[in-house]
Parts: structure tokens; sequence; C-alpha cells
């Protein structure tokens, strides 16, 4: 539901382009998906998949309380989740333009598990996790089209400053800028400033190390906040980078899954094959003789049915 009340044309057509939006790309496993829309009392109320895990800024707030913060195997999960959005949004000659932990949402997602009696190929004393935690991109309200932008700014902690010159050649960059500083703060880096010294120092591309990271994550991050807009990556060049290669995180229980969805595959085609033969074996041996005994009268000069050609002149 809106936050406040649609009052004028730009509270409209902000609240439609949120409902475009999501009616176009809410067809992505790393995209929130949306289902219906409709005014009521002045209000737009969306209606989207509920991610039951909430979002990655309460996720970031309950770690703050705790004193903890995600771990670089959990910021490469999101990185990589983020990114497989971001490029299918891209793919659509389209950008969000307000990428930040509010607008990051958490679905958790229960894993089949294999009974005892089957093996799975994975020793049997260390099970792995029964739910697997997936990462989408909400909240389209900003979104709009490379070809013929009309941007309104997001969160200034997260804008580009390409973006604030109101250069909008590169804007799909400015969505890899977001993501950085996104995944940064979930590493503890945050609050992010608002304005002042630390926030000019960011856009110069100095950001400050997270300690429990790497220097190869860390340094990732550092490229996709470059000052200049071309050297950031891509977002589908970030799922092919080495630091995020998809195989490397692939968890226990990623290939649990993977592994029992071939075997599925193959037992249903087993049967199915199966099931076939059994069909082709009962059915009867019937012989034509009929056909046999008309061919042989034939070659002893019976007579046959046979074709005529007329041509009128």
């Amino acid at each position: 539901k809106s936050r406040k009340p649609m009052r004028g044309t730009q509270d409209e057509k902000t609240a439609l382009n949120e409902v475009y939006a999501h009616a176009v790309l809410g067809q992505h496993p790393h995209v929130v998906r949306y289902y219906s829309a409709w005014a009521e009392n002045d209000h737009m109320i969306i209606q989207n998949e509920f991610c039951n895990g909430g979002s990655l800024a309460d996720a970031i707030q309950r770690n703050a309380q705790e004193g903890t913060h995600f771990s670089e195997k959990d910021l490469r999960r999101i990185l990589l989740h983020v990114a497989e959005g971001l490029r299918y949004i891209h793919s659509q000659n389209l950008v969000h333009m307000d990428i930040k932990p509010g607008n990051i949402f958490i679905s958790r997602v229960p894993i089949a598990v294999l009974p005892e009696s089957q093996d799975d190929g994975f020793d049997s004393d260390s099970e792995g996790p029964t739910v697997e935690v997936v990462y989408k991109i909400g909240d389209l309200g900003h979104v709009t089209s490379t070809k013929n932008p009309q941007v309104e700014e997001g969160d200034c902690r997260y804008l580009s400053k390409e973006v604030l010159r109101e250069d909008y050649s590169n804007l799909p960059k400015a969505d890899i800028f977001a993501l950085g500083l996104t995944v940064f703060e979930a590493g503890g880096g945050g609050p992010l400033p608002k304005n002042g010294q630390d926030w000019v120092a960011i856009r110069k591309g100095n950001l400050p190390k997270l300690e429990q990271c790497s220097p190869e994550f860390n340094q990732l991050l550092a490229e996709m906040i470059q000052k200049v807009p071309t050297q950031r990556p891509s977002a589908s060049s970030l799922l092919h980078h080495p630091v995020l290669v998809p195989h490397a995180t692939k968890s226990r229980a990623q290939l649990r899954k993977e592994l029992n969805a071939e075997r599925f595959k193959n037992e249903l085609l087993s049967k199915k094959l199966e099931e076939a033969s059994m069909c082709l074996q009962s059915l009867p041996i019937v012989h034509s003789l009929s056909t046999q005994t008309s061919r042989a009268s034939r070659f002893v000069g019976k007579k046959a049915n046979r074709s005529h050609s007329v041509t009128n002149f």
C-alpha cells in the first residue's frame, strides 16, 4: 500500500510506473513477483509476492543490534542474486535507480530432504541447511527506460555522482554503484553518509575495507563504485567474476538439490521407457493374409483394379 495518499499527477505517475514495472519484470527468480494492483481510498495497493525473510535493511539492523555482520560468503550470495536480477532488468533496457538494502527482499525457501534410505552422494554425518536463502529486487517505483530516461533520484546515500549531474548516459552502471554500497553496508560498513566529506570521498572511489572480507572481495566492491561509470563492471560481468564464480559459491544444500532434481528426471524417464516397452510387448502380432492372397492372385492373371488417366482435348 502506498505510504501517502496519491495527490496530484506526479504521485499518480509514480504509482502507475511501479505497477507497470512490476508487471513487466515480475517473472524472474530474483525480482519480487507481481500479482495485481488497484486504487482504494486514494491509495495504490500493489499485491506482490510475500518474502518471509523481510528486507535486507531489516537484517542489517538486527545484525547491528547483535553486534554481528554478514560474512563474505553471505555477501557473495547477496551480490550474485541481486546482480542476476539486475542483469534481467538491464536486458529489458530498463534500470532500477533505487537499489538499496530496503529494496532487497529475502525469501527463505524449504529444501526437500531425501529419505534416509536414499543415498545422495554426500556424507550422512554432515547434514546441510534445510532452507535456501534467496535475495530479490523489489520496489520498482523508480524504474525507467535507458532509451528515454525519466529519472527520479533515489536515496542519496546510494546515488552515483553522474546521476546528480544529470548525466544519464550510463544508467545501468548507476545501479552497479548502488549495489556495491548496498553490499558494503550489509558487510558492516554502514551507516552510509548522506552528505559531507565522507560522502564525497566515496564518490571519488575511496571505500573503507571490510575487515572480515578478502582483499579480492574488497577490490571488487571498489571496482563497483569507480568514479568513472564505464570502469565499473556490468551486471553480466559480475556473474562471471572470479570472486563470484557460481560453482564456487554453491552450498552443499544447493548441490544436493540439483542432484535430486537430475535423479528425479532420470527416474521419470526410466519409468516412461519401461511403460512404453511393456505396451509394445502386449500388442498382438497380426498377419495380413488377405493382402498376401490378393497379391498372389494378381500374379496369375486375375482381375485387378487399375487407374486410368483421361485427357480431354
